[in-house]
């Protein structure tokens, strides 16, 4: 007598969570030779994506604490995102949401999970920086202390507690760092992800940007001067000019918000 539709919908649900955690849930009537075989190729294919998307991460592991952690993911995350590129974003989000604490995972697994994640997801975003000679482009020529600057949308500063670009192998802090790490990570016109280490003041230079999209650079240094009470504001602001100038280099700043045609 052929399966009803709840009948093989069951066995899918049966099959596929004996795929994801075979030493808990049994499949009785299929032989474990043919089990084996996809039981190797569905975990094989995400774990080779993840090793791929977090390179140091996987490096750093020792092979038992990585299948095992790759496996705990495997077994009890249930994915948002269908698309399989989308895996090492729902990695991450089971590092950060589900995973919990475990004594073989290092004080900084997160962060740099995170680190490794957001050179993935820039390589792959579809945006894109557009071209100077677009009508609506920034103005590549602009001068950022006298307009409104504009920062690409392919650049994100982050802030994270241990020293993420640093750690490997030969250096690997077990608590965090005195100070917090700044970093812009960005995709450049050539679509090559770099990223660049700043301070305090260029990530809150960078915060005021997207905050304030009608201030001149000159405004928000000076606002920024006020907040350190510094005895010399202009020399903020000649500082500034030259961090402008740094992150335009770099495609970080695309130029200057055009007036709007009255």
């Amino acid at each position: 007598m052929p399966e009803t539709g709840i009948d093989f919908r069951a066995r899918q649900q049966a099959f596929a969570a004996h795929l994801r955690d075979p030493s808990r849930c049994e499949v009785a009537d299929i032989e474990d030779r043919r089990l084996k075989i996809y039981r190797e190729l569905f975990y094989n294919n995400v774990e080779n994506c993840l090793a791929a998307a977090f390179p140091v991460l996987r490096k750093l592991s020792d092979d038992a604490v990585w299948h095992a952690r790759v496996r705990d993911f495997y077994a009890r995350h249930r994915s948002i995102a269908p698309q399989f590129h989308r895996v090492p974003e729902e990695f991450l989000r089971f590092l950060e949401d589900e995973r919990g604490e475990h004594a073989d995972d290092p004080p900084f697994l997160r962060e740099l999970a995170h680190y490794e994640w957001v050179e993935l997801e820039l390589s792959v975003s579809p945006l894109e920086i557009a071209p100077a000679r677009r009508p609506d482009a920034p103005d590549p020529n602009g001068d950022p202390l006298a307009a409104p600057p504009v920062l690409s949308p392919l650049a994100w500063t982050l802030g994270y507690t241990f020293p993420v670009h640093r750690i490997g192998p030969d250096f690997q802090p077990q608590v965090p760092g005195d100070a917090p790490t700044w970093l812009i990570v960005n995709r450049d016109r050539a679509d090559n992800v770099r990223f660049m280490e700043i301070n305090a003041v260029t990530a809150r230079l960078t915060a005021l940007i997207e905050a304030q999209p009608q201030a001149s650079g000159r405004e928000l240094l000076l606002q920024i001067a006020g907040e350190l009470a510094h005895p010399q504001p202009e020399v903020v602001v000649t500082e500034g000019a030259r961090i402008f100038e740094q992150l335009r280099t770099r495609d970080i700043l695309l130029g200057t918000r055009r007036p709007v045609a009255g």
